[in-house]
């Protein structure tokens, strides 16, 4: 099969943009935005992990994890609506119609994408929320949690979940903006949600003695706060009035368009719920060996959501180019892409891994009082420090492949994933203890890696990117 572009027969069109300096333009304002997102649960785990109590530090691991489950599972609005608007913008690049030409009397499709996601979003919070008490009871139970990290975990989770909708809006709007390469206005929405989180839970806790209560609030009003934000700035971006960005067009809810989106929207929830589902088994692990283990690997799991959000941006990256690039069908500049940020992604890893190796010290400090977690935490620290060079690998070829919108690629490496890690990680933990439960997390990254690395081997070797891609 040719893989001969269409973009090599226009050169009237402006070829995708595949040097160093603009991935790293693209990434640089995401890494920033991103990593005010764990740093909101950082904050909260630290104010937590310096009330000299174990079993809240604890419960406060047990609660992030169970609503990670919840929350993090539905993150397919934050793929589908990143891959989906960066194709957009690679076919207007091939039809030569920018968004600044769109009227209100003309089809936006941007917009559409938007309301979709959004919808999708509030309808799912809102049965999140009508289930709260069965989802945390029984959620609680399935990580076996101890009674009093539960009672803890349970006091955090009955606030937290009044922003659940938010939450899930907040996904949507974040793969909107990345899709489309305006991550200033992610820097901007996730660095006001953080620093109003910051600001309100310091004054709850400290200045109103909410305890635990406040911690969550604090989290919740400034989710809400941040989709108000975050809806002013796409306005702002699409150059609508407020009515105009709420009007829907009945025909950009058509039944090929909705199916569509669902059925990505399936594909990646099922690879995320089985990553979800992989980490918590990893806290029920921890779980299971006491509350001083829980609460050590609560810390140093954050480690690796830091890191996470960090190599996240040289994916967003690698998904808003490759989208581009496929939404032209130029191959060429795919090639160079999936190259160029891959480089890109081992270098930033690298030096994360170094980062950490220097203030491991002072942050396990910062993130505890009580010398037990931290002197469990400090023994163990060697596995944290390398996770964003083992697991780097998973992000970037993450980006990579929800950039093609290649649903049925992302969920059939989830299951295979899934047959391979959870009786691999049983046993790592019968033999290790808590060195297995490091392992475990150490083999869920690099089965990723090697698992995502052979589809894309096999497609480059063939040359037939586009059996990587739904029918359009």
């Amino acid at each position: 099969m040719s893989t001969t572009s269409q973009a090599e027969h226009a050169p009237d069109i402006k070829p995708i943009d595949t040097r160093y300096a603009h991935i790293i333009a693209i990434a640089l304002p995401v890494l920033l935005a991103n990593l005010a997102m764990p740093l909101q649960s950082v904050i909260d785990t630290a104010i937590v992990g310096n009330m000299n109590d174990t079993a809240k530090l604890a419960g406060m691991g047990l609660a992030i994890q169970l609503l990670s489950l919840l929350l993090v599972s539905f993150n397919f609005l934050q793929y589908a609506s990143s891959g989906l608007s960066a194709q957009v913008v690679g076919q207007q690049a091939n039809n030569e119609v920018s968004n600044s030409q769109t009227t209100a009397h003309q089809p936006c499709p941007l917009l559409s994408i938007l309301q979709r996601a959004l919808l999708l979003a509030f309808g799912i919070g809102a049965l999140l929320f009508i289930a709260k008490p069965w989802l945390i009871d029984y959620g609680l139970q399935a990580l076996s949690a101890n009674p009093a990290s539960g009672i803890a975990a349970k006091t955090y989770l009955d606030v937290r979940f009044w922003g659940v909708i938010a939450e899930l809006m907040n996904f949507a709007f974040i793969g909107w903006f990345a899709g489309q390469g305006k991550t200033r206005y992610m820097l901007y929405q996730q660095g006001f949600i953080a620093i109003v989180n910051i600001v309100l839970t310091l004054f709850f806790v400290f200045g109103l003695q909410m305890g635990l209560v406040g911690v969550a609030l604090g989290t919740t009003i400034a989710f809400w706060l941040g989709v108000v934000l975050a809806l002013w700035l796409s306005r702002r971006h699409l150059h609508l009035s407020w009515s105009a960005l709420f009007r829907a067009d009945p025909q950009d809810f058509a039944k090929h368009k909705m199916l569509r989106l669902f059925s990505l929207n399936k594909d990646i929830f099922i690879r995320t719920l089985i990553l979800t589902l992989s980490f918590a088994w990893v806290t029920r692990l921890s779980a299971q060996s006491g509350d001083l283990i829980l609460a050590a690997n609560a810390i140093l799991l954050q480690v690796l959501s830091i890191s996470a959000f960090a190599l996240d941006g040289v994916a967003v990256s690698a998904e808003t180019l490759s989208g581009q690039a496929a939404g032209r069908r130029d191959w060429r500049s795919f090639r160079i892409i999936v190259k160029r940020t891959g480089v890109v992604s081992y270098g930033l890893a690298l030096m994360l891994s170094l980062i950490w190796w220097l203030i491991i010290p002072t942050y396990l400090a910062f993130m505890t009082n009580i010398d037990a977690v931290f002197a469990l935490a400090y023994d163990y620290h060697i596995y944290a420090v390398l996770l964003p060079l083992v697991g780097v690998g998973a992000y970037w070829l993450d980006g990579i492949f929800f950039g093609l919108t290649a649903g049925s690629v992302i969920r059939n490496a989830a299951l295979i994933l899934a047959v391979i890690f959870f009786p691999l990680s049983w046993l790592l933990y019968q033999q290790w203890d808590m060195t297995g439960i490091w392992l475990s997390v150490w083999a869920l990254l690099l089965l990723r890696v090697i698992i995502l690395g052979g589809f894309l081997s096999r497609a480059h070797a063939s040359g037939s990117y586009e059996k990587l891609q739904p029918e359009r």
